[in-house]
């Protein structure tokens, strides 16, 4: 019994791991999330990520609810520049930069 239980907690940490680890690639294949456009304003500095700049920045939908979204340029944006990421969870499919009018009223 003490096996079993055991062997349940492994299973459940490994499974948290690689939930957190690979987030963005679940994402990308779970039929469960749809995808929408997530409106982000360029805030702090890009991680670097094989040459090219990694973003990873919290924005909003078109209902107004904050997402959090991880996308990355091959040439560095300016802070207060404006995107329009079509996003799957965390999972980035386009990007497009637009004007701050552009940007859905809160």
């Amino acid at each position: 019994m003490k096996k079993i239980l055991i062997s349940c907690l492994v299973l459940v940490v490994v499974i948290t791991s690689l939930y957190f680890f690979f987030r963005e690639t679940i994402d990308r294949f779970n039929p469960m999330i749809a995808e929408e456009y997530v409106y982000v304003e360029v805030q702090g500095d890009p991680s670097d990520d094989d040459g090219r700049y990694k973003y990873n920045l919290k924005g909003i939908n078109e209902s107004n609810e904050t997402k959090r979204v991880v996308f990355s340029t091959s040439t560095r944006l300016d802070q207060g520049t404006f995107v329009r990421v079509l996003a799957k969870g965390t999972h980035t499919i386009e990007y497009t930069l637009i004007n701050r009018d552009e940007m859905p009223s809160s």
